[in-house]
């Protein structure tokens, strides 16, 4: 079985945009900190909505903010 990883770049972007706080963030994006910390840390993947609109909130596409990898399955 393939094990698959979704990777963000969120917590780099809010350094880089004035140090922006997980509550503004939070804020901006309609959702509470706990949601934000938890995506931060990769226990959480966002629907598709809040991954365009966290992607928006730094003027990036949703690519440019997270990335999915994919292991290649084991060939046992």
């Amino acid at each position: 079985m393939a094990k698959s990883d979704l990777k963000n770049q969120i917590r780099r972007l809010r350094f880089e945009n004035g140090e922006m706080t997980q509550q503004q963030l939070a804020d901006k994006a309609g959702v509470t900190r706990q949601t934000i910390i938890a995506i931060e840390a990769g226990k959480y993947a966002p629907s598709l909505t809040l991954a365009f609109k966290i992607a928006r909130t730094f003027g990036l596409k949703i690519e440019d903010v997270f990335q999915y990898e994919m292991d290649q399955p084991s060939s046992e």
